[in-house]
């Protein structure tokens, strides 16, 4: 374990996915079937990842607790966490699991497909959260006390299993899913009515079995529905903050969209930092839309 991670227990903790991204980017629009010119990246990602990259350049340290395969993948991996600022030494290395990866095509219209093979984290289970138990981040007699974000890339027993555990009795949780596809694994939190969900509008839709068609409808619905706190957000047009204080809503900075795979994350590691800088639940949920907005521009979200 490095000095710096010894000294005093991370300020918070970045749990799920932690993969390389491939993403095709093409500056027209694309359909169902296109076949255009492009440009092709591979950058660390993940939503656990990008996550704990944005509040790296907060100055914020995270931890991630996550599953990277003894791969030459995974070692490029690590060295890239490192390279961000991030503490990597609670990660559970695997022997026999690949590292993940998740792949993506992007269009001036947005995300056209993409692909998460987040195999491995699943395969890994509860092995990951071990450093919660064994004293090297808290135990069941001296939990971690500090904030946690969670993404849904951990399957919904794990989850479910983290909601009800006294590890996390003391933990601020801070949750999203990895994708609409994987929202329904967020149930837990709704039924034990835990933590501060951040979902698009999809998602809240997928999760109140309902269509919606505006941010403040939605975040009402999930409070109806147990959420004790949730944010959402529904691309250009608003963001909600619903909790038994109340709804806000704003409309974010119009801005060119240059990328979008990791934006959402972007926006809930902007409004930690900023409710960690003490601002209020208005001025908290403006400073994550300009981040947001900064990072679909193509700039830093600083």
């Amino acid at each position: 374990m490095t000095q710096a991670s010894a000294s005093q227990p991370p300020a918070i903790l970045c749990i799920g996915s932690v993969l390389w991204d491939i993403i095709g980017r093409c500056t027209t629009e694309m359909q169902r079937g296109s076949d255009m010119p492009g440009r092709i990246t591979r950058l660390p990602g993940g939503v656990a990842m990008n996550i704990a990259m944005t509040l790296a350049r907060f100055g914020v340290r995270p931890a991630l607790l996550t599953a990277v395969g003894r791969d030459p993948e995974g070692d490029e991996l690590i060295h890239a966490c490192g390279h961000f600022g991030l503490i990597t030494d609670h990660i559970y290395r695997s022997e026999d699991l690949p590292t993940d990866r998740y792949m993506a095509v992007e269009g001036a219209n947005g995300l056209i497909a993409a692909i998460a093979d987040a195999h491995s984290l699943e395969a890994a289970g509860d092995k990951i959260l071990r450093p919660l138990s064994d004293g090297s981040l808290g135990s069941e007699d001296a939990p971690y006390a500090g904030q946690v974000a969670l993404d849904g890339n951990l399957t919904l027993s794990l989850l479910d299993d983290i909601v009800a555990s006294p590890a996390f009795a003391k933990a601020d949780l801070r949750v999203a899913p990895a994708s609409p596809g994987k929202a329904e694994r967020l149930r837990p939190f709704l039924t034990r009515t835990r933590g501060t969900l951040y979902v698009n509008l999809e998602e809240a839709g997928i999760l109140c079995q309902a269509e919606f068609t505006d941010s403040e409808t939605a975040a009402q619905a999930m409070l109806d529905r147990g959420a004790a706190r949730v944010l959402v957000t529904d691309g250009g047009a608003s963001a909600t903050v619903a909790d038994a204080k109340g709804t806000i809503t704003l409309h974010p900075p119009r801005v060119t969209v240059a990328r979008v795979t990791g934006a959402g994350d972007t926006f809930m590691a902007a409004h930690i930092v900023a409710e960690a800088r003490g601002e209020d639940r208005k001025t908290a949920l403006a400073s994550a839309l300009k981040a947001a907005a900064t990072y679909v521009s193509g700039e830093p979200p600083l």
